[in-house]
């Protein structure tokens, strides 16, 4: 029998981040973690920040994850904001776009589920979650805003666990998605709890597959 709190541990991030914030969470920062002495098999990908810290979702959710025993490793995309070049609306336009540094990938790569944070508008999302699955292998869930379903990553060639896309364009594969997280706003407990539900069933399936 337990008694008390169990010791997690969380790595230091690789950097300071840059902008304001000091020591924060920044973007194109890294924390790994580390449960019972052996690395997490769940990583949380946020976006970039805002002026100060991550976007409270993203803290929200992976301090729920811990409540329960999981212990995430939390990377935020160096270039997380603005769509990506290929879901902006205004043609040969300049400014920011959303991109993933290979450095990311490999980090993303070490761990067999992805929670990516996106925000509210559609094609964005569908865009941004298919330019971080195109290249790795790995389960995701994704948490957004706006209504997207399942047959929405499908019909841009996202692998999906129940809608098989025409012509797949990913490595990676969308399991479930969980709507109505709103960026830069506390996450619902109800949706907090519903993340780690389905965090939890995931992990439960692959220890009895081994």
């Amino acid at each position: 029998m337990k008694i008390g709190r169990e010791t997690q541990f969380v790595d230091c991030r690789e950097t300071m981040g840059i902008g304001l914030g000091g020591g924060l969470a920044q973007r194109g920062t890294i924390s790994d973690g580390y449960s019972g002495g052996s690395k997490s098999d769940v990583i949380v990908v946020g976006m970039s920040p805002g002026p100060r810290h991550v976007t409270k979702p993203v803290c929200e959710i992976t301090a729920g994850l811990r409540r329960e025993g999981i212990n995430p490793s939390v990377l935020i995309l160096d270039a997380g904001s603005s769509p990506p070049p290929d879901a902006s609306t205004i043609k040969g336009g300049y400014g920011s776009h959303f991109g993933i540094k290979v450095e990311e990938i490999d980090v993303i790569s070490r761990h067999k589920l992805c929670i990516i944070h996106l925000g509210n508008v559609k094609h964005h999302v569908v865009a941004k979650a298919k330019a971080i699955l195109k290249y790795i292998p790995i389960k995701a869930i994704i948490v957004c805003q706006c209504p997207v379903t399942l047959e929405d990553f499908a019909k841009a060639g996202i692998r999906t666990a129940s809608v098989k896309p025409e012509r797949p364009e990913t490595l990676g594969e969308v399991i479930e998605v969980v709507t109505d997280v709103v960026r830069g706003e506390s996450c619902p407990p109800e949706k907090v709890d519903e993340i780690c539900k389905k965090v939890k069933f995931f992990l439960n399936i692959q220890k009895v597959m081994g």
